[in-house]
């Protein structure tokens, strides 16, 4: 089968991109980097970037982006950098960070480790607990109802990674990051890496890049297939950006998914999103209060 010069360059672009993130990190002036919002400018670029890319060189029309996507995914995003960030950073970054310096647990030899080592401690560590927290998801019945929303989007596209419901949100963000003193460019430049690999991942970009990267990063193909509309195919390729550990832990399966989502495909709204986890138990009340309302006194 012969490959377009198009198909060529676009199975390049995310390995350009991660590495672009990281040469912007590395050698940024420091009057820049030290701009406090510079890493949530930096995760905005990335996003719209893939999105445009959606519309040069799309995988496929039924996932091409309407207002109502474009909408649902804006309102997740600014809700991600927003509300779930300063979540995680007051109920799970802070107390660490108190929890370390009450334990006297230093690692100020992280100045001795080379940068780009750091970068890379970045992604592992951070996709290692998401990898186990997005396992635990799809085999805890209380856990898959916080996540099942993320599943039932019914297509792909660059922001899709920030929809799901709050809860899900939260508990996908947490880490142990805040043990580790790395130098703020490295971490930044891990989590921009993150930012790139998840948000090709998840995005209607025809793009697939070469073996070297796929092998350790996930891609669209492995992420689709995870979002496939059979429950039991969703049970693998859990790396939301490192499907290496996939490899490791005997999860990673091959394949693509076209048809995403679940139940019928049934799209769910923002508030059906919202209030799914708790759906189960709003109808167990429900039961109640009908059959109670149905029972009538003894004469």
């Amino acid at each position: 089968m012969t490959i377009s010069l198009k198909d060529r360059l676009f199975n390049l672009v995310p390995p350009m991109m991660v590495a672009l993130v990281v040469l912007f990190w590395a050698y940024a002036p420091k009057a820049l980097t030290d701009i406090p919002w510079l890493l949530i400018v930096t995760s905005s670029l990335i996003t719209l970037t893939v999105l445009l890319l959606e519309f040069v060189h799309e995988r496929h029309a039924g996932w091409r982006m309407n207002w109502q996507e474009f909408r649902t995914d804006l309102f997740y995003v600014v809700l991600s950098s927003t509300v779930i960030a300063w979540l995680s950073k007051t109920l799970a970054e802070d107390p660490l960070l108190a929890l370390k310096d009450w334990l006297g647990i230093s690692t100020t030899w992280m100045a001795e480790v080379p940068w780009l080592v750091q970068v890379v401690m970045v992604v592992v560590i951070l996709e290692f607990g998401q990898y186990w927290m997005h396992r635990l998801m799809h085999n805890s019945t209380p856990f898959w109802l916080t996540h099942a929303p993320h599943h039932h989007i019914t297509q792909l596209n660059a922001a899709k990674g920030y929809v799901g419901n709050p809860i899900e949100l939260f508990l996908i963000s947490l880490s142990v990051l805040a043990f580790f003193d790395f130098d703020l460019t490295a971490l930044f430049a891990g989590l921009n890496v993150l930012n790139v690999v998840s948000t090709f991942a998840h995005a209607n970009v025809k793009a697939d890049p070469p073996i070297w990267y796929s092998f350790f990063f996930t891609t669209i193909r492995h992420h689709s297939l995870h979002h496939s509309t059979d429950y039991e195919a969703t049970r693998c390729n859990y790396g939301n950006s490192l499907i290496l550990l996939d490899r490791i832990f005997g999860t990673y399966k091959e394949g693509e998914g076209v048809l995403v989502g679940q139940d019928d495909r049934k799209r769910l709204t923002i508030w059906e999103q919202t209030i799914f986890p708790f759906v189960p138990l709003i109808e167990r009340w429900k039961a109640r209060r009908s059959d109670s309302g149905g029972t009538s006194a003894p004469a």
